[in-house]
C-alpha cells in the first residue's frame, strides 16, 4: 500500500486532560494535633490547541495518528499543595485549515500564522476542604474531585490559501506552467492525472509576490467525484483569481479549446461558489505548429465572452510575461480590497447545557430530569462514596433552588430524580426537606442527615446517648454490650424496639429475605 505525502481531510479524536482531585487533609504537628483543614487543590487538565504553522503544508501526521490527548492535572496534596496544571497540547495544523464538528458544522476557518483554536477545554480541579473551609462548615472531611476535559472528534480540512488556481483538463500543462513561472518542481509526465496533490509555486511580478496553485486535473462529473477534481476542487476557493490552462495541442478526438472551456466551467459552476472570481484564459503549446493555428483561431471567439486570453508556451516561455503581471494586477486589487488578517486566539465552548437559565426540570417517563452547567458540572465533583461530600452537593442544590422548584412541580417523596444528559444522568431518590447550611457534628466523611440509611452511624449515635449516664468505671464497649442485652431482652419479650446486634442469617438481619436458604425453618 503507497504511503500518502500530502493529506488535506482528517478525522481527528481529541481529548483534554482531566483536572486533579482535590485533597481532604488536616495539618497536625507536635502539641497541634488538629491544626485546621489544609487540604490543597487540584490542578486544572491540559487543553488542546490548534494552531496556524506556516511551516506545516500537509495534515499528514494526523492521518497517522488520529487520536491525541493532553496531560492531565495534578492532584493536591496536604499543606495547602496544589496539583500541577496539565500541560497544554498544540497541534500546528496548515494555513486555511477548516475545523468542523463530526456532523459536519463549520467551527473554526483558520487563516493567518499564529491564529490558534482551544478545541477542547481542560478540566478544572478539584477545591481542596482548605478551600471549602466556611464560618459554617469549619472542618470539612471531603474535597471535590476534578472535571473531566473535552473529548470529541473533528473533521480538519486543508483549503490551500493561495492567490491563484490553475484549473483545466489532465495533461493541459498546469504543472509546466508552475514551473516556468516560479521555483516549484512538481512532477511532470505526459499521462493523465500526472498531479495528485496540488502544488504550490511562488512567483514574482515586478515588485509583487504571490502564490499559484496547481490543481489536479478536472475531468467533465469532477463536481460529482468523477477523476481526482472531486477531492481537490476545495483549494481553489480562497483564490483572488482562477486561470483556464487549455490545452491547444491535444490529440483526442472532438477536444477543442471553446469546448474544454464550457466544460470546466459548468463543473466550477456545479461546484458552487466560484462565480465572483475573476478569470483569465491561457492558451498553451502554441510552440506546437497546429496548437498555435488553434490559438488563433479560437482567440478572438474567447475575447467576445470578455475574457482576457493569453497564448503561451509553458515550454518555451512565450507569453508567460504577459500572463504573470496580469495575474500580478487581479492580486493587487484584491489584496487591496481585504483587512490584514490578524492572529487571534479562539476559544471553542459548547453550547450551555440549561439554554440560559441556572438549570431546567422536565418531567418525563423516567422521572424528573434536571439539566444545567451548575448542576451537572457539580454532580461532576462530587464524591458519592462520602456522605459529607453527599449533604454539601444536596447544600448547594437547595441554595440554587432546585428542591422549592420540584416541589412547586407537583415532586414527591421517592420521585425519581435525573440529573444530566440522558446518555449519563445520576440518578436520585427525592428527598425534601434536608435541612441544610450549618455543619454538622460528627466523624469526618459522614453527614447526619443521611444517618436513617447508616446502621452503624444510628448505633454509634445510641450509645453515644448512653454514655451520658454509665456508671462509673463502665467504658464504652460496656454500654455497647448493655444496650445490646436490652435489646435482645425486648426482641423476646415483643418490644417494639429492633435489635441492635443481630446474627446473620435469621430474620434480625437487614438483609435476610425469604428467598434465602433456610430461611422457611426455625432460627431460634
Amino acid at each position: 500500500m503507497a504511503v500518502p505525502t500530502f493529506v488535506d481531510r482528517v478525522t481527528l479524536h481529541v481529548s483534554a486532560g482531566r483536572g486533579g482531585n482535590g485533597v481532604a487533609s488536616v495539618h497536625r504537628e507536635k502539641f497541634k494535633p488538629l491544626g485546621g483543614p489544609d487540604g490543597g487543590n487540584g490542578g486544572p487538565g491540559g487543553s488542546v490547541i490548534l494552531r496556524v504553522d506556516t511551516d506545516v503544508t500537509t495534515l499528514l501526521d494526523y492521518h497517522h495518528s488520529p487520536k491525541r490527548r493532553a496531560e492531565h492535572g495534578g492532584h493536591g496534596a496536604g499543606d495547602h499543595r496544589n496539583g500541577g496544571h496539565g500541560s497544554d497540547l498544540v497541534l500546528p495544523v496548515p494555513d486555511g485549515t477548516v475545523v468542523s464538528d463530526a456532523r459536519g458544522n463549520v467551527l473554526a476557518d483558520m487563516v493567518g500564522p499564529g491564529t490558534e483554536l482551544v478545541i477542547a477545554q481542560g478540566g478544572r480541579g478539584g477545591l481542596g476542604n482548605a478551600a471549602l473551609a466556611s464560618s459554617k462548615r469549619k472542618a470539612p472531611g471531603f474535597a471535590l474531585l476534578g472535571e473531566p476535559g473535552d473529548e470529541l472528534e473533528i473533521v480538519l480540512e486543508l483549503k490551500v490559501v493561495a492567490d491563484i488556481g490553475l484549473v483545466g483538463f489532465p495533461s493541459a500543462g498546469k504543472s509546466s506552467l508552475i514551473a516556468a513561472i516560479s521555483r516549484a518542481r512538481p512532477k511532470i509526465a505526459n499521462y493523465p492525472f500526472t498531479t495528485l496533490v496540488p502544488n504550490l509555486g511562488v512567483v514574482t511580478a515586478g515588485d509583487l509576490t504571490f502564490t499559484v496553485a496547481d490543481v489536479p486535473g478536472l475531468i467533465e462529473g469532477a463536481s460529482e467525484g468523477r477523476g481526482l477534481g472531486h477531492d481537490f476542487l476545495r483549494h481553489i476557493e480562497r483564490c483572488a483569481a482562477i486561470v483556464h490552462v487549455i490545452d491547444t495541442a491535444s490529440i483526442e478526438p472532438g477536444r477543442n479549446p471553446v469546448d474544454d472551456l464550457d466544460v470546466i466551467e459548468n463543473e466550477l459552476a456545479r461546484y458552487g461558489g466560484l462565480e465572483d472570481r475573476p478569470r483569465l484564459v491561457a492558451l498553451n503549446k502554441v510552440d506546437v505548429p497546429d496548437g498555435r493555428d488553434l490559438s488563433d483561431i479560437t482567440i478572438d471567439e474567447l475575447r467576445e465572452r470578455g475574457l482576457k486570453v493569453f497564448p503561451i508556451s509553458a515550454a518555451s516561455g512565450e507569453g508567460l510575461r504577459q500572463l504573470t503581471f496580469a495575474m500580478g494586477e487581479i492580486v493587487a486589487a484584491s489584496r487591496a480590497e481585504k483587512e490584514v488578517v490578524e492572529a487571534q486566539r479562539i476559544v471553542l465552548r459548547p453550547p450551555s447545557a440549561d439554554g440560559g437559565d441556572d438549570f431546567t426540570i422536565t418531567e418525563t417517563g423516567d422521572g424528573w430530569r434536571v439539566r444545567g452547567t451548575k448542576p451537572e458540572r457539580w454532580v461532576r465533583q462530587t464524591d458519592f462514596s462520602n456522605d459529607e461530600a453527599v449533604g454539601f452537593l444536596a447544600d448547594r442544590f437547595n441554595r440554587l433552588g432546585i428542591e422549592e422548584r420540584l416541589v412547586k412541580m407537583g415532586a414527591v417523596e421517592g420521585d425519581t430524580v435525573l440529573i444530566g444528559h440522558p446518555d449519563n444522568a445520576v440518578v436520585f431518590d427525592f428527598q425534601p426537606g434536608i435541612e441544610a447550611g450549618a455543619e454538622m457534628l460528627g466523624r469526618r466523611g459522614e453527614d447526619q442527615r443521611f444517618d436513617d440509611s447508616r446502621p452503624a452511624a444510628r448505633r454509634r449515635r445510641e450509645i453515644d446517648e448512653a454514655m451520658e449516664g454509665r456508671e462509673e468505671n463502665e467504658t464504652r464497649a460496656d454500654v455497647a454490650r448493655r444496650l445490646d442485652a436490652t435489646s435482645t431482652a425486648k426482641q423476646k419479650r415483643g418490644g417494639a424496639s429492633g435489635p441492635t446486634s443481630y446474627e446473620i442469617g435469621t430474620p434480625a438481619d437487614p438483609d435476610w429475605e425469604e428467598s434465602d436458604p433456610g430461611a422457611g425453618t426455625d432460627q431460634e
